[in-house]
């Protein structure tokens, strides 16, 4: 299991990632949406804004259901996702990544990673 600091780090390479991501393919597929991640082995939970300037900061979430997207992955998975080891759409159709959204967010989701 990871720690708080470890899932931070995490959060901050999957943003980079997001970063890197071409500007036209990415403004492209991209609209404004609130997003939170729960960690809930660590009871832990983050929210950010996509948007098309990119990825706001991580930043700690008291309520992470009021997001209109919303992921909740185990510390290990994050940490294994953050460094490319565990393929998002794998870790869903196993269940280590549970994502709540729209069907159209969950496609626009899908083309971005």
């Amino acid at each position: 299991m990871a720690n708080e600091e470890d899932c931070r780090a995490a959060l901050g390479r999957i943003a980079a990632r997001v970063a890197e991501v071409d500007a036209d393919r990415f403004a492209e597929h991209v609209v404004e949406r609130t997003i939170s991640c729960r960690i809930p082995d660590l009871a832990l939970a983050y929210r950010t804004r996509l948007h098309q300037g990119g990825l706001d900061p991580f930043e700690p979430d008291g309520d992470p259901a009021a997001a209109q997207v919303r992921l909740t992955v185990d510390s290990a998975d994050l940490i294994a996702l953050s460094h490319d080891e565990l393929n998002p759409a794998k870790a869903w159709a196993a269940g280590r990544l549970k994502i709540e959204a729209s069907i159209l967010d969950l496609l626009r989701l899908r083309k971005l990673l």
